[in-house]
């Protein structure tokens, strides 16, 4: 059976990230241990709170180097929420900026909006090339909860990413897949059958 790992750095909505890819159908184990993570056929890396806080946790449990493994030997990786955001070079918040995994250009920062957090629900523009959203119809909304975005998207389609992007005031990258690196702004987790539609994609390609 497919394996996927949801990664326990000590931030994320673990367990309901772990019950909405298990839906899908696939063997889904919350660890962190860091050979489990390596060896499985998909990982997860969660994400709540601030950027500083989540870094902080993968730099605690050695996993940055792991991820990067994985990504340069194509073994697919899903980031979500701050766990999306920390794949960018790096995250600036109050003023402090946190070196992130660097895998994808460019710099979080907080969203130019009149209302923040960016919280509820959102329609995505989606590029043709996308695998993530296969089958998903135009207009469908996810669920975005987030202050901060990564806002460069000029730098993520001149490295080849397929960017998805939403608006709020500003647009901003809503989901990013480069390789076999995919990434999500919003909650696949809290976005019900359309968040379910991204996993199931996701994991067909595992």
């Amino acid at each position: 059976m497919t394996s996927v790992v949801v990664l326990d750095y000590g931030s994320g909505n673990l367990r309901s990230a772990e019950r909405a890819v298990a839906r899908t159908g696939v063997d889904v184990t919350v660890t962190s241990d860091l050979g489990a993570a390596a060896a499985a056929d998909g990982l997860v890396v969660p994400g709540v709170g601030a950027y500083a806080a989540c870094m902080a946790g993968i730099e605690e449990l050695g996993a940055g180097p792991m991820i990067a493994e994985r990504v340069r030997n194509g073994k697919p990786v899903l980031g979500v929420c701050v766990g999306m955001q920390i794949f960018f070079d790096s995250g600036v918040e109050h003023g402090v900026e946190t070196k992130g995994l660097g895998l994808l250009p460019g710099v979080v920062t907080k969203l130019t909006a009149e209302r923040i957090p960016h919280m509820g629900w959102n329609t995505v523009d989606v590029p043709e090339t996308s695998d993530l959203f296969q089958g998903v119809p135009p207009g469908t909304r996810f669920y975005f909860v987030h202050s901060y975005a990564a806002s460069d998207l000029e730098a993520l389609q001149r490295a080849g990413a397929k960017v998805t992007t939403a608006t709020h005031d500003e647009p901003f990258a809503a989901a990013v897949e480069l390789g076999c690196l995919s990434v999500a702004q919003f909650h696949p987790e809290k976005s019900a059958d359309a968040g379910y539609a991204l996993l199931r994609n996701w994991v067909a390609g595992l």
